[in-house]
């Protein structure tokens, strides 16, 4: 994945993506002590940066496999992503759901154009699924996180943000499947100018601090977490670039969670979901590495389900 793939990949998407703003705060930055520059893809379409990743892998497949649809198996927004970057480019998505997946997103998906085939809620359940309806509509299986394409797409997001702000010292972002910090992490290797990669993981689901420690890709026991776009794993595909390129993992507990997105919700006057948080929280826990620096966060999604705020 080289910088010319990345370049390639923004123009091609481009017309089906929103380049989101950056915004910043006097409050949040004298708080920090730092100037910190939040890319809101809070704002994208669908509301999620997956909309990138989910666009590219669907552009770069062949006539043939476009004609026969894509599928993938997502109870979360890169479920939703990939019904609207297929709708928008007209192709059919199945998408795989857990039986117990809230109504709100199975309906989501549905009005995003996508076909909800729900499975019981283990991860065996949707793979087995998944390899039912590729074998029988002849779909494309599309990985949220861990695939070359979805990885280059996800990392257009720190690409416009560094084209803003060429001069950052760090860049955080979010670790959950590894898709999100693979891209940022190449991203910054391409577009920045010294610039380190920073991941934010909650405590409770911490397995890529573990991976990062122990270089093989461990797994959580349980995902007891807030942030509940953080619960999938590391893939072999993003795994090694995360290695190669991101710098650290932050851990972050629950409260610091909450914190970092209530700061977020009154100091930005903007909505941001938990897993978007993460990356602020690790920030304001990396505060003596900062001081001084010019600091971009990646706020990843802004899809709350507003009948349960943690404030």
């Amino acid at each position: 994945m080289d910088k010319s793939e990345f370049i390639e990949c923004h123009k091609r998407i481009k017309p089906f993506i929103h380049n989101t703003p950056v915004l910043t705060s006097q409050l949040i930055d004298a708080m920090a002590d730092a100037s910190i520059f939040f890319k809101c893809e809070n704002f994208q379409k669908m509301g999620a940066f997956k909309m990138r990743g989910a666009t590219n892998a669907i552009m770069l497949l062949t006539e043939k496999q476009r004609q026969q649809g894509v599928v993938t198996h997502s109870s979360g927004n890169f479920a939703q992503a990939l019904s609207l970057a297929a709708k928008s480019l007209g192709v059919k998505a199945f998408i795989v759901m857990p039986s117990n997946a809230p109504q709100v997103k199975k309906d989501a998906v549905r009005g995003y154009g996508g076909i909800v085939i729900e499975c019981e809620p283990t991860l065996l359940a949707r793979e087995a699924k998944s390899k039912s309806i590729q074998e029988k509509e002849g779909a494309t299986f599309i990985h949220p996180s861990n695939d070359d394409n979805v990885i280059i797409g996800q990392g257009t997001a720190c690409k416009e943000l560094l084209e803003q702000q060429p001069d950052l010292d760090y860049v955080f972002a979010p670790v959950g499947g590894g898709g999100l910090i693979a891209g940022t992490a190449l991203a910054s290797q391409y577009f920045g100018n010294n610039c380190k990669v920073i991941g934010g993981e909650p405590y409770e689901v911490d397995d890529a601090y573990r991976s990062m420690l122990s270089g093989n890709i461990e797994t959580n026991k349980t995902t007891n977490t807030i942030a509940d776009g953080l619960k999938t794993q590391l893939g072999d595909r993003n795994f090694p670039i995360i290695q190669q390129y991101v710098d650290s993992i932050v851990r972050v507990t629950e409260n610091e969670i909450i914190h970092a997105m209530r700061m977020i919700w009154e100091r930005l006057k903007i909505i941001c979901e938990p897993s978007s948080a993460v990356a602020f929280a690790a920030a304001i826990k990396h505060k003596n590495e900062i001081t001084g620096k010019k600091i971009g966060v990646i706020l990843s999604g802004g899809n709350v389900d507003l009948q349960n705020l943690p404030f």
